[in-house]
């Protein structure tokens, strides 16, 4: 039996790509696994913001069509990269368990956020982290920092920024816990929706590789992510909107946070919901209404219009 599993090739995306294959190979000795690396737009063009070249979907669309194309059988994307809404003959099929969904501080001279002088530089790719951060310390200077996890270390390490935000899963799937300054709290700056998880998409008529990969499935993760994507399509989010959702399960209950803030993080609007395990999708959708109602639809459309 063999399977083709699509991939960006950095190291982070082959990280995962690898652990998944391991995964599949030990639990079906018998299949022979191969993966293929493809390069996508957002691998491409790494000197502009992705909110001004389209967002969501960057990372994954390429790999998407090899899938629907047949050259693929299996993609493991980063959730956070990817869109609400799917193209047609595609689904998610399992949801591994998530890893830390927290943002890491990383730094050489300082150790946490609150320790960086008035006007340090702190680099990231993120108008979520952007505009939280702004909002948190409106003293400091967000610059704008692409590139994958090892050229976002070596400019720190060069000096370029006094400290970097990145997604603590990512460095932790790379070995490079060690690098973090401060695991920056969830009430300080929400992470991205689906940060820290992982999704497995194959094509909808393709049974046999959805039964191959049944037992990767984390039923807690698929319900929180499942609400939290609810949440995005809702929103109508993307890249280009400082947007972010956190779901966990509190007992029985799901329990469900999103923000919506301003492009420089003069205004936030944040707020909570709890709801019922077997209705994630309801839990999302309810959210995003009450954010919309409470002034996120003007926020919105402010910034689609000055696009």
């Amino acid at each position: 039996m063999n399977l083709r599993i699509a991939t960006r090739g950095s190291k982070l995306a082959l990280a995962q790509s690898e652990w998944t294959k391991r995964s599949l190979t030990d639990r079906h000795p018998e299949l022979a696994v191969e993966l293929v690396r493809i390069k996508t737009k957002g691998d491409k063009i790494l000197d502009t913001p992705l909110s001004k070249i389209g967002g969501k979907g960057l990372f994954v669309k390429e790999i998407e069509e090899a899938l629907l194309s047949r050259e693929a059988d299996l993609a493991v994307h980063s959730l956070k990269d990817m869109p609400a809404e799917l193209p047609p003959g595609l689904k998610l099929a399992a949801f591994p368990e998530r890893e830390d969904s927290r943002d890491a501080f990383i730094s050489v001279r300082y150790s946490n956020l609150e320790d960086l002088p008035q006007g340090a530089r702190v680099g990231t790719g993120s108008l979520r982290r952007s505009a939280q951060l702004q909002h948190l310390r409106p003293d400091i200077t967000v610059v704008p920092l692409r590139g994958n996890v090892d050229t976002r270390l070596s400019k720190l390490d060069a000096g370029d920024f006094d400290a970097i935000i990145l997604a603590a899963a990512g460095l932790r799937r790379l070995g490079l816990a060690h690098r973090i300054s401060q695991l920056i709290p969830r009430t300080e700056v929400l992470p991205a929706i689906g940060q820290g998880a992982l999704g497995l998409e194959v094509r909808s008529d393709d049974a046999r590789t959805r039964g191959l990969l049944g037992f990767l499935n984390h039923r807690e993760t698929e319900l929180t992510i499942k609400a939290e994507r609810a949440f995005l399509e809702k929103m109508e989010g993307g890249c280009e909107v400082p947007m972010a959702a956190l779901c966990r399960i509190e007992g029985n209950r799901l329990d469900l946070c999103g923000m919506v803030a301003e492009l420089d993080g003069s205004r936030i609007i944040r707020d909570r919901m709890t709801g019922e395990l077997d209705s994630p999708e309801n839990l999302g959708v309810s959210l995003a209404r009450r954010l919309l109602s409470s002034g996120a639809d003007r926020i919105l459309a402010e910034i689609y219009e000055g696009r």
